[in-house]
């Protein structure tokens, strides 16, 4: 080991990511500890499961605009599903027939999805993309925490030193895989633990059995050792919890590698283990060619990926349910970007902009949170979906709403313009109205050549307009000012914009709203 290394990079680059100890004679990362759930959330037991859609996918084949059919048609003949197998959720949205779990979790009202989420200067590279969503981070912030890891540093003191200790026996967070999620990187190590199999975690014998060097090295070598046993107690925490858990739902399927893993997170927070976060993560939805299959658009390998996804979902929630676990347990789905709205001539989609988010459990906001997204029938082929939510907005307001974190919290880890979303109701609140358009938001002429008029309505509050590109980038910021209440019309010149089509965005710090308009 070079000795020049700083204790603070050893730190960042091993944490506890590369200490690994044995599940089934595979390696596991130890990663972090957890506190008895009042140190971080009051008296809640409540948990967040996070499923991560390695890859970006493709949203306009996952939540359908039905209402769009036609325009989708125009660009997507080759990959399209047809009309009368598309699963309907209401009049206007569907699912992609192989979603039957999610339809089931849908009219069960149990599931939130939220339209067209992404980031303002939408990156299209796999690393960096999910980068940012990991860490939450604006296009030109590079940060080295996660947006957890960070929740977790402001509420925890002293780790990962004095951790595990009487109080705080099991890890924070917990990855169910083969490789630590950057979501819960903190500043002194990652607050979760990776496994694979949890029946089998052997434990690593400590690497020395004598007093430890001064020096870079000594200090080293003692962070090593510290963290091999740390995650040893882990794994015997880890173990026990499994030991003690149980499953009650039938509809996992043998075959299905997120059912799996799912199952193994029911079992465990029914074995009693008080982890708050667990993420799992399924990868391949990269689909640039051969998504859908010749001559059989409704099967191939994105077909596949969404039966996988919406079969576990399905069986998760119920075995939530036999459990008694349903207004403990939070789920959530993301994916680094959506795919253009053009499909490809390799019967796939290339990297695009936004696309949907879906939350589930007993306590969401039943329903579809925005806009279906409007399809050009002659949408350039770089074209992506345009963003509706901020990503950022969707964290905060579940770290509001399921852990009780404050507003200005949530503004302190995210640097954006924070946005509240009604995605939960807690198990006991009414439900909100999640199609409300207050703006009565529209531009003229539409087509335009020099300049076009935005006319909106508003309360007196804060209020943000900003036109994007058909690439999600944020061309300019149109006003960003508290206004009253009243009928407003804004003159927006566009001479110096090139031809082509643009996304006028106003948002309030309770909603939003997003129209196309074109330059000619």
């Amino acid at each position: 080991m070079n000795k020049k290394i700083k204790r603070r990079s050893f730190l960042k680059t091993s944490s506890l990511l590369s200490i690994p100890v044995f599940a089934g004679g595979f390696p596991v990362s130890a990663l972090a500890k957890s506190q008895i759930s009042n140190i971080v959330n009051g008296e809640s037991d409540r948990v967040l499961v996070i499923i991560q859609l390695n890859g970006g996918n493709d949203g306009l084949n996952t939540i359908l605009p039905r209402d769009q059919y036609d325009n989708l048609a125009a660009v997507r003949e080759n990959i399209l599903i047809p009309e009368d197998q598309i699963l309907e959720l209401t009049d206007t949205v569907g699912v992609h027939p192989s979603l039957y779990g999610v339809k089931e979790i849908f009219d069960d009202a149990r599931l939130n999805i939220i339209q067209s989420v992404a980031y303002p200067n939408q990156n299209r590279s796999h690393f960096r993309s999910l980068d940012i969503w990991n860490t939450g981070a604006d296009i030109d912030e590079f940060l080295d925490t996660g947006w957890v890891g960070r929740y977790f540093d402001n509420n925890v003191a002293g780790y990962p030193e004095n951790f595990p200790n009487s109080d705080c026996p099991d890890p924070f967070a917990l990855t169910v895989g083969s490789g630590a999620s950057e979501t819960c990187q903190g500043q002194a190590g990652n607050y979760s633990m990776v496994v694979i199999d949890p029946e089998e975690i052997s434990s690593l014998p400590t690497p020395i059995n004598n007093e430890i060097a001064n020096g870079c090295y000594g200090n080293q070598l003692d962070f090593l050792t510290t963290s091999i046993e740390q995650s040893n107690e882990y794994g015997a925490a880890i173990e026990s919890a499994y030991a003690n858990g149980n499953n009650a739902s039938s509809k996992y399927g043998d075959d299905n590698q997120l059912a799996a893993k799912l199952k193994t997170v029911a079992r465990l927070i029914k074995g009693g283990l008080q982890t708050k976060i667990y993420v799992v993560t399924l990868g391949g939805f990269d689909t640039h060619a051969e998504q859908v299959l010749a001559g059989d658009v409704s099967n191939g390998s994105h077909a596949n990926l969404l039966k996988t996804l919406g079969d576990a979902m399905c069986a998760f929630q119920d075995d939530l349910k036999l459990l008694d676990l349903e207004e403990r347990v939070l789920g959530m789905t993301y994916s680094e970007f959506g795919r253009r709205i053009r499909s490809n001539f390799s019967l796939g989609t290339d990297h695009g902009t936004a696309a949907p988010l879906m939350v589930f459990g007993n306590c969401v906001n039943p329903g579809i949170l925005g806009d279906n997204p409007t399809i050009d029938p002659n949408a350039a082929f770089n074209e992506g979906v345009a963003m509706q939510y901020d990503f950022r907005s969707i964290y905060g307001s579940i770290l509001i709403d399921w852990f009780n974190a404050s507003e200005e919290e949530v503004q302190d880890l995210f640097s954006n313009d924070f946005q509240y979303l009604p995605i939960l109701t807690l198990c006991t609140t009414a439900v909100t109205d999640t199609h409300i358009d207050r703006f009565d938001l529209e531009a003229f002429p539409n087509p335009h050549s020099q300049y076009f008029t935005i006319r909106f309505t508003s309360e007196k509050e804060w209020i943000k307009i900003s036109l994007f590109d058909t690439l999600g980038g944020e061309v300019k910021v149109i006003t960003n000012k508290n206004i009253n209440a009243g009928y407003h019309e804004i003159k927006v010149e566009s001479h110096d914009l090139i031809a082509g089509a643009y996304f006028i965005r106003l948002q309030t710090k309770s909603h939003q709203k997003t129209i196309r308009v074109v330059k000619i």
